[in-house]
């Protein structure tokens, strides 16, 4: 009977849910989670966002490409440009379209640039225009990168104090029971746990916007080959 009755009573000193523990973790640990919660928080937000621009971006794109291969000249395209004012190709096209535009004014001025200059001022524009455009994607995605690769050290840290703490209670009351013990093996674990609730979501955005990204570039650099073909049949004529 006294053995069921202490049982009992070890049972409701050790009953601790995530909450209580939390509550009475000690304010380094109470710091360390209140970080990683804001850090997950503004990770969700970036993911959101980032997934919402690259939808937009990836159907502009498509629309564009339809439009530039139906288009009768480079003229009518650039004039449509406003419709698609979230295509990356839409602002590449643009930096290309106005370097090709200087190219020609210039050789009418002059008369004697050469095919190859004005080939390595276009091939330059493009590669500018396209460097722009994916750092303008890669924008807060360092974010991501950093809270993948930081979170569990954060959450390790609170582990740590958490389990110092433990030993500190066990210290100064001379006892290395459960109900002693187990405040702060719990805010230790759930250091852990939200370390890692951060990190693991924050990585997988990260390599899936990543993925994402290098697949636009890829349709660029296509897209920019395309433009410099067309462009040297109708636009540098071998002397």
């Amino acid at each position: 009977m006294n053995y069921a009755y202490a049982e009992s009573t070890l049972k409701s000193q050790v009953s601790i849910s995530a909450w209580d523990a939390i509550a009475h973790a000690s304010p380094i640990v109470q710091l360390t989670l209140l970080i990683l919660i804001l850090m997950s928080v503004i990770s969700w937000a970036i993911a959101v966002s980032k997934h919402k621009q690259m939808n937009i971006t990836t159907s502009d794109d498509e629309k564009f490409e339809t439009m530039f291969w139906k288009a009768n000249s480079l003229d009518d395209i650039y004039n449509s440009l406003d419709d698609f004012k979230n295509s990356t190709k839409s602002k590449v096209f643009k930096l290309a379209y106005l370097e090709l535009r200087k190219l020609a004014d210039l050789e009418d001025n002059e008369n004697n640039i050469s095919s190859l200059k004005g080939i390595d001022n276009l091939e330059r524009a493009l590669r500018k225009a396209i460097d722009s455009e994916l750092a303008k994607l890669e924008g807060r995605l360092s974010f991501l990168a950093t809270t993948g690769s930081t979170g569990p050290f954060i959450g390790l840290f609170g582990t740590v104090w958490g389990i110092m703490g433990a030993f500190q209670k066990i210290g100064s009351t001379g006892m290395a029971s459960l109900a002693v013990v187990a405040p702060g093996i719990s805010e230790a674990l759930i250091a852990t746990a939200i370390g890692l609730a951060t990190a693991i979501p924050a990585t997988i955005f990260y390599n899936h916007f990543l993925t994402r990204i290098r697949i636009i570039e890829l349709d660029l650099n296509n897209f920019s080959a395309d433009f410099l073909n067309i462009a040297k049949r109708n636009f540098f004529k071998e002397s």
